[in-house]
């Protein structure tokens, strides 16, 4: 006989497993449908991309604008599944309260401080880049920090998160030597914009996730 006065504390786990944030799967969405409209724009969204140029000539917009379009549909593609896969355990980090707002800040300052750094390497350049990848790369740091954390946000020189670290920035860099990765068409891969990304990823979501999420270590 069950007990009436018993608890329920939501959903089994295999379902939340599956319930991915809001924030999350609005951006996952919306990757495909900007990239729907981008292939009907005159230039083809090349307007948007961040050209290192711009910094020297004091155009800022370039470092939001160019996470909006891509290169093909297995670019964007690509991109939404990273959001989708990596970006649900960051929000959730967030907690309910302020999980999708700093979200959405976080996956921004993720990516604008990606194109910063790359724009920093090749200042001057005239080489358009475009795409999400530098901020999905930002959540892909963070969640190292949080994948076996059980809640909580591993310390910086954890094993684990030291060993997964070198690993992605092992093949990023092999990927960006080779210059080829699935869904690319031949493009340019800007290694060292996802590289930033990552960095800013693995070192704010300490203090963000100490601030606005569940107990945390820095």
């Amino acid at each position: 006989m069950s007990d009436p006065h018993a608890r329920f504390d939501g959903p089994p786990a295999r379902e939340k497993m599956f319930n991915a944030p809001l924030a999350v799967v609005a951006i996952t969405l919306a990757l495909p449908v900007l990239f729907f409209f981008q292939e009907r724009l005159p230039d083809l969204g090349a307007g948007m991309a961040f050209v290192p140029v711009d910094l020297e000539q004091g155009r800022w917009s370039g470092l939001f604008t160019y996470m909006l379009v891509h290169g093909g549909w297995g670019h964007v593609s690509m991109n939404a599944v990273g959001v989708l896969a990596f970006g649900t355990p960051v929000a959730r980090q967030f907690g309910p309260r302020y999980g999708s707002s700093v979200f959405l800040l976080f996956f921004v300052l993720c990516g604008a401080a990606a194109a910063l750094g790359y724009g920093l390497i090749h200042w001057g350049s005239t080489a358009g880049v475009a795409g999400a990848s530098g901020a999905v790369f930002g959540l892909i740091g963070a969640a190292t920090r949080l994948l076996g954390g059980h809640g909580r946000v591993l310390p910086l020189f954890d094993r684990r998160v030291m060993t997964m670290s070198l690993a992605w920035m092992a093949v990023n860099a092999i990927t960006g030597l080779i210059g080829f990765a699935p869904g690319l068409g031949g493009a340019q891969i800007a290694w060292e914009a996802h590289a930033v990304g990552f960095l800013v990823g693995l070192f704010a979501i300490g203090p963000l996730g100490r601030t606005f999420g569940r107990d945390a270590t820095v």
